[in-house]
C-alpha cells in the first residue's frame, strides 16, 4: 500500500483462480475489486478535504482514528481498518500445497500453542466466536510472544503486530459457503502463506529493540 493519501487499490497477489477449491473466483471478484476497493474509495473521499491528515500513514490513522475531526472519526476509523485488514489479508493467502510455519515462527508456534494443530483450534476459536462481522488474527508482541484475538467490524488489534487473520464479514465466504463459517475457515487455512506470514515474524524479531546488555 502507498504510505498515506491518496491509497489506491493494490493488485490481487495470484490469480483469480488460484484459490480454487476453497475460495472461489467470484468471491476473490466480489470481495477485492469491490468490497475492498470501496474502503479504499471511501477513506481517500473522506481524507479529500483534510490536507493535515494526507501525510498519515495508514496504520496511524488505525490507530489514532479517536484524535480525528468528529465528522470524519468514524468513517475513517471504519475505512481505514478495512483498508488496512483486506490488504493483508489479501497477501497472507497463497495458491500451492498446503505448508507450515517455518523457522523462529514455527518455534514460537510449539511455545505459544503447543503445535500447529493448537494454534489451527485457537483461530478457529476465535473466528467461530466472533458474533457477526469481524476478524481473527494471529499477532505479536513486540518480543515475539504470540496470541490469537478476535475484532469486531474492521478494528485492528494494533499496537500489536498482525501476521494472519481470518475475514468473518460474510461477504468473505457466503457465495461459497453460504452460512458454513466452520467450513470457510477450514478452506481459508489450508490457503495460508505460511512461508510470508514465517518471514513477516522474522523481519518482526530481527526489527524489535534490543535490550540493554
Amino acid at each position: 500500500m502507498e504510505a498515506h493519501y491518496p491509497f489506491s487499490l493494490p493488485p490481487l497477489p495470484y490469480g483469480y483462480d488460484a484459490l480454487l477449491p476453497d475460495i472461489g473466483e467470484r468471491t476473490l471478484h466480489f470481495h477485492h475489486d469491490k468490497h475492498f476497493q470501496t474502503y479504499v474509495d471511501n477513506l481517500n473521499k473522506l481524507l479529500e478535504n483534510h490536507p493535515e491528515l494526507r501525510d498519515w500513514p495508514l496504520e496511524r490513522l488505525v490507530q489514532e482514528w479517536p484524535r480525528l475531526p468528529e465528522d470524519i472519526r468514524q468513517g475513517v476509523r471504519n475505512n481505514a481498518g478495512g483498508v488496512y485488514n483486506h490488504d493483508l489479508y489479501f497477501r497472507t493467502l497463497a495458491p500451492g500445497p498446503v505448508t507450515s510455519p517455518m523457522g523462529p515462527l514455527g518455534d514460537a508456534v510449539a511455545r505459544d500453542f503447543g503445535d500447529l494443530e493448537g494454534l489451527r483450534t485457537a483461530m478457529k476459536n476465535a473466528a467461530l466466536g466472533q458474533f457477526g462481522s469481524g476478524w481473527a488474527w494471529l499477532v505479536s508482541d513486540s518480543e515475539g510472544r504470540l496470541s490469537v484475538v478476535k475484532t469486531p467490524n474492521q478494528d485492528a488489534p494494533l499496537p500489536l503486530v498482525p501476521l494472519l487473520l481470518c475475514d468473518v464479514w460474510e461477504h468473505a465466504y457466503y457465495l461459497d459457503y453460504q452460512n458454513r463459517r466452520p467450513d470457510y475457515f477450514e478452506g481459508w487455512w489450508r490457503k495460508v502463506d505460511w512461508p510470508g506470514v514465517s518471514r513477516a515474524y522474522d523481519a518482526l524479531l530481527e526489527n524489535r529493540p534490543r535490550r540493554a546488555q
